[in-house]
């Protein structure tokens, strides 16, 4: 596969000659497509914004596409719509007007305002209101004034990464929230557990005071931000930014003008990674690609980009080519039909796979997304295989079953955002409709999750078996409807086998609403001098039952109720 740098549109021509394309690429109906001149725009928006307010549970997808340029207009997020800029830098697309999520409950509740994305572009309003909870993401975003992550009611939990925003970041009733590789002139607000990872500041005295609520952590590790689109003249790319180690602030692209006066923050740009033009993408439709058309594009050297829709798979999809890209459009949303998982990924350097449901079908998968065929001793550390923003379902839709949401085998993988859910509430949400025992199973070393929700499975919800494991932000509610006589299963269990481990931000919630469902822990864990956990926090939202400790018969119980227990350090 031939793999062009990213370069200037005049440096591009003369090393390759590129055909001009009359038209945009086939992303099909429900990807729109935008630029500056058009006059209807916001009718469009409009029309879309009211049909997914309220469409939790529906089956329509939509990506809105802003080509670069300036735009005045309205827009409100509803249900599995993702906004994208298509510009090489930040500033190739600006939005004012008004941008905000756009599903609440009574009383300003947003704790269901799931599936709605926003990334790489410049937001010149005073206040982007990002008020919601799982299954989203802010991603490459510049907001000239502040973001406001709740509208003063419920609100559980949100990421943000690689942006700039030069006013205040203002949680408000966020229960929790993940921030990382970003610049922001101020963090507020919060309740329960707020980190903060690799992020910088545009001063001292805006820093996070250190407490119960807040976890920071100065740089990130290793991560490279997720691949987007962008157009160059009449020409599609997918940017697949460099690997970075070892950073604080803004990793790819940031703003070359407008920083806050004084500011301290870092604003060199990454000159690293790679330009993939589009044509080396197979372009999937919903409802027409099957799992073979599509497996036939992987295995004849394709990267995929899926658009918008629901894809019921006869077969799994397998990645089995380094460095291949698989990216979702509009919440693309995978499901199962014949027991197998959603996606399969070879024990392979560089896969990048971002921006995707997959749902659990009544058929029982063994796990929706598996990487790595067994446990392996190859090292991928430098290029590892990174998933981003994967959001897994067993329930809600519909009944479905699976024994794990994510099996990583591979070491070394990298994980950005997730929220793996056996849903409380809708269509199949019971104990028998939606069966799930794990959402996330770890057996590789090395493997780093930033961002991990995992929510309801019926037995261990994130099980890691393998050494060398980190995690940057824990978000998890045991399971609500444990009948009678069910076993209390911990929330997070580090195998006993296992001597290195480190987790930073951890917080674990309960609601039985069954049964006096009795946990001793939230977290189980080996005493081995490696394994540390770091700003740990459980709570007792109402209901029956009780949990005992937080980790390890450490910790005070979840008592009262709805007041948060906090355990610093541990061991």
């Amino acid at each position: 596969m031939k793999i062009l740098p990213l370069v200037s549109g005049a440096a591009l021509a003369a090393c390759v000659a590129l055909p001009a394309r009359a038209a945009d690429p086939d992303f099909g109906p429900n990807v729109l497509v935008f630029d500056p001149s058009m006059k209807d725009l916001q009718s469009q928006l409009d029309t879309i914004a009211a049909k997914q307010k309220d469409a939790q549970f529906g089956n329509a997808r939509y990506a809105y596409l802003f080509k670069p340029g300036k735009y005045d207009v309205n827009i409100d997020i509803g249900y599995y719509v993702q906004v994208l800029g298509l510009g090489q830098t930040l500033e190739g697309v600006q939005i004012t007007g008004n941008v905000r999520s756009n599903s609440t409950l009574p009383q300003n509740n947003v704790t269901c305002a799931f599936w709605r994305s926003v990334e790489n572009f410049t937001y010149t309003g005073k206040n982007f209101g990002w008020a919601l909870s799982q299954g989203t993401d802010m991603r490459h975003i510049h907001a000239c004034g502040d973001v406001s992550l709740s509208t003063g009611g419920w609100a559980s939990g949100g990421f943000t990464a690689d942006c700039q925003i030069d006013g205040k970041q203002d949680a408000g009733t966020q229960q929790q929230w993940f921030t990382r590789n970003s610049e922001i002139g101020a963090a507020t607000g919060g309740t329960w557990n707020m980190v903060y990872l690799g992020v910088q500041y545009f001063s001292k005295a805006s820093v996070p005071m250190k407490g119960p609520i807040n976890t920071s952590i100065e740089k990130t590790p290793v991560i490279a931000e997720k691949p987007y689109l962008y157009v160059e003249g009449p020409n599609y790319f997918v940017r697949v930014p460099g690997l970075h180690k070892d950073t604080a602030g803004m990793n790819d692209h940031p703003i070359s003008t407008g920083a806050p006066p004084g500011s301290d923050a870092s604003l060199a740009s990454d000159d690293e990674g790679r330009a993939i033009p589009i044509d080396q993408f197979y372009i999937a439709h919903a409802g027409k690609d099957t799992a073979a058309s599509i497996n036939a594009a992987l295995n004849g050297g394709k990267n995929l980009l899926l658009t918008p829709g629901i894809y019921h798979l006869e077969d799994a999809l397998h990645v089995t080519k380094a460095d291949t890209v698989v990216l979702g459009l509009g919440y693309a949303t995978l499901i199962p039909e014949k027991g197998t998982p959603a996606i399969t990924v070879a024990d392979l350097d560089g896969v990048k796979i971002g921006g995707l449901i997959l749902q659990a079908s009544t058929i029982n998968s063994p796990t929706l997304l598996q990487i790595g065929d067994a446990k392996s001793t190859v090292s991928h550390a430098a290029n590892p295989t990174i998933i981003y923003d994967i959001y897994a379902r067993v329930g809600g839709a519909g009944p479905g079953s699976t024994d794990a949401m994510v099996t990583i085998n591979s070491n070394d993988v990298i994980g950005d955002n997730a929220w793996l859910w056996r849903a409380d509430h809708g269509n199949g949400a019971s104990w028998d409709g939606a069966k799930c025992k794990n959402g996330l199973v770890v057996n590789g070393d090395n493997v780093t999750y930033y961002g991990l929700a995992v929510e309801h499975t019926q037995e261990y919800q994130t099980l890691w078996n393998g050494n060398g494991g980190r995690v940057y932000f824990y978000q998890s509610e045991m399971p609500y409807d444990v009948p009678a006589g069910v076993k209390g299963w911990a929330s997070y269990k580090v195998a006993d086998g296992v001597t290195t481990h480190e987790a930073w931000g951890v917080g674990i919630y309960c609601y039985f609403t069954r049964s006096p469902v009795v946990v001793e822990n939230d977290i189980e864990a080996p005493r081995a001098p490696g394994v540390k956990f770091h700003h740990m926090v459980h709570l007792k939202l109402g209901a029956q039952g009780a949990i005992h400790h937080i980790i390890d018969g450490d910790g005070p119980p979840a008592v009262p109720d709805r007041t948060p227990i906090y355990l610093d350090e541990w061991p």
